[in-house]
């Protein structure tokens, strides 16, 4: 694989089940460098497999499709002129699609009611006089009132705030009516479902008074109504997430975290399924154990228990929660990384992404998986070797190893990932193949922090986050070096976001370890990220602990102490981790003459790597490999 091998990449959307579970349609996007952009369209695929995927629209990006419960339309997203996505309904039997919402900053993802006349979405709502008609810089001043005022790859959200609306009935004629605004108030709404008599809708809302310092999100019900006076379901101790209503409507099934005494404390929590009675007031119960594992994604109801995702040992497996609770059981697992699925007319399809594959939809069967979709086969992907290791006191550190063609010694990148609660997986990932391809044995594994591997693991780094980290990630770089086909003379260590934080860390404390070294959109200063992140606010003190031990965490603390050859990575939008934190790493070495370089990319945001402009995507790729070759 190379840099502009990225084209080959794809990524399939949750896909959404006809009613009797014949039929799939889903979203396939891939990257386009002529246009430099991504391409969105609707596939469809019998359950059967009768028949070969089919393209459903040929829009540019047309995205969250789902099925009408009586099977007759297809809402989805798709551009207007202004490229703000607007709902519109396509029949499922085929026909030209209308529009049926006009927001001027685009609408959400369609939800129908279970009578399929109506769809419930939410939509952001802009202030007099903002992002409508209005030159950019030319908005008047924006005045801030609270912390949480903005988020990273969107940009402010205080003053376009995201309201539940409710379509008016679909008209297969194509008329189109004024949809009925549901909520109201000075806060944010998402995750909308609607009870199955189609008497309420679900959502997700921070409507407490202390919602700007804490972390706390409830679910809340109401009639899908204008003006309908809200009722909170959960009982404001957890971060909800979203929600699904029991098939008899008494109870809400739901994904949330628990949040420490002081109701923002999220380090190393494993998301858990819950359960609340729909109607009356009652303490939510957890149904998943505390201890693990972390449930990711979105629950669906059904006779037999809760449908859902659950990380586990770099695996995402789809998992069967009883609906009282216990163990959950594994439905599809293995060496795979469960994406996302449906489940509808007793079928159940899921993506599933594994070591040759970023996704590829499959058919759940007592038996496993039958494939219906093969969109990857451009690419011929080299394999990811499993491997544990341990620190010198006995503690496991599990990880792949991914060596290049060809008899060595090769040249060594040990890469760190973000979170730090996230995990490396059984999952096709472009910075492993192009490194690979490229000749540089790949070193990536999941320490202490990570998240797959139970609540202790993911909390292990409270207080000594680049310590610990360093003492893992050390240890498996270690064992992986045993293996002949690696050069122990020539490694490099990179990562980004958090994993940019470590190879800060790591390149002054252990610099003697390696040649060179790649910092991306790095948290290098705790005490300026409190202030000018996104999520700064609420962050720093449950992983690093008090004000006082910020410095001692920062790894800018320890600049002068970085003699090796550093590359410094950033988007200029990234509002996760600022600029600033590449500008001040990068001034305090070049001030002291260190060979130090800064390569910054406009417009972009955080998620450079995974969502960027397909042209960035590449130049970064070709800087890294640039860099590489110069120093290993």
């Amino acid at each position: 694989m190379k840099p502009a091998d990225i084209v080959h990449l794809h990524s399939l959307s949750a896909p959404t089940l006809a009613p009797d579970g014949g039929r799939a349609v889903f979203t396939l996007t891939r990257p386009d460098l002529e246009e430099d952009a991504y391409r969105s369209c609707l596939w469809s695929v019998p359950t059967d497999g009768s028949a070969p995927p089919a393209q459903l629209t040929r829009g540019t990006r047309d995205t969250s499709p789902a099925f009408s419960p009586d099977g007759r339309w297809i809402a989805f997203l798709r551009p207007d002129e202004d490229k703000r996505p607007q709902i519109h309904v396509l029949p499922a039997r085929g026909g030209e699609p209308w529009k049926i919402t006009s927001h001027p900053l685009g609408a959400g993802a369609p939800r129908w009611s279970p009578d399929s006349t109506r769809i419930a979405y939410t939509a952001r709502l802009p202030e007099p006089g903002r992002y409508v008609d209005v030159e950019p810089g030319k908005e008047p001043p924006r005045r801030v009132t609270r912390l949480k005022y903005r988020l990273d790859d969107f940009g402010f959200t205080n003053d376009r705030l995201a309201h539940v609306f409710v379509s008016a009935p679909v008209d297969p004629s194509g008329e189109v009516g004024e949809p009925i605004r549901v909520t109201g108030g000075d806060f944010e709404h998402a995750a909308v479902a609607w009870r199955p008599d189609g008497s309420e809708l679900l959502f997700a809302s921070a409507r407490h008074a202390t919602r700007d310092t804490d972390l706390v999100c409830d679910l809340w019900a109401c009639a899908p109504e204008e003006g309908a006076e809200p009722r909170r379901v959960t009982d404001g101790t957890l971060e909800a997430q979203s929600g699904e209503v029991s098939g008899d409507g008494a109870t809400v099934y739901f994904l949330a975290d628990e949040l420490g005494p002081d109701l923002n404390d999220f380090v190393g929590r494993t998301t858990g399924a819950w359960s609340v009675p729909a109607d009356a007031p009652a303490e939510p119960v957890r149904l998943t154990p505390g201890h693990g594992p972390r449930m990711v994604g979105r629950l669906r109801v059904t006779d037999t228990g809760l449908l859902g995702l659950a990380e586990r040992r770099g695996a995402v497996e789809l998992v069967r929660v009883p609906l009282d609770g216990g163990e959950p059981g594994a439905v599809l697992g293995g060496k795979v990384q469960v994406q996302d699925f449906d489940v509808r007319g007793g079928t159940t399809v899921a993506v599933v992404a594994d070591g040759r594959s970023s996704g590829e939809l499959v058919l759940v069967t007592d038996g496993g998986a039958r494939p219906l979709t093969a969109f990857a086969g451009a690419l011929d992907p080299l394999p990811m070797t499993e491997l544990t290791a341990h620190t010198e006191d006995g503690y496991p550190v599990h990880g792949w190893v991914t060596v290049p063609r060809g008899e060595g010694p090769h040249p060594v990148v040990l890469m760190i990932h973000g979170g730090p609660f996230a995990q490396y997986g059984h999952q096709l990932l472009d910075e492993t193949q192009v490194y690979a391809a490229a000749g540089y044995a790949v070193v990536m594994c999941n320490p202490r922090g990570s998240s797959g591997y139970g609540h202790e693991h993911g909390r292990a780094v409270i207080g000594s986050v680049g310590r610990t980290t360093a003492t893992d990630v050390l240890a498996f770089l270690d064992e992986a070096l045993r293996d002949e086909r690696l050069d122990p003379s020539r490694v490099g260590v990179m990562g980004g976001s958090h994993g940019g934080f470590m190879t800060t860390w790591i390149s002054a404390h252990h610099g003697e370890r390696f040649r060179a070294a790649i910092s991306e959109r790095a948290v290098n200063a705790i005490d300026s990220f409190h202030g000018s992140s996104d999520i700064g606010s609420l962050f720093p003190g449950p992983l690093y602990g008090p004000p006082s031990s910020w410095a001692a965490e920062s790894p800018l603390t320890y600049a002068d102490r970085i003699a090796l050859p550093l590359l410094i990575i950033h988007s200029e939008q990234d509002w996760r981790c600022p600029l600033e934190q590449a500008q001040r790493l990068f001034t305090s070495l070049r001030l002291r003459g260190h060979e130090a370089e800064m390569l910054l990319f406009p417009g972009e945001g955080h998620e450079l790597t995974r969502s960027g402009l397909p042209s960035h995507r590449v130049a970064r790729f070709e800087a890294v490999l640039e860099w590489w070759q110069r120093h290993l």
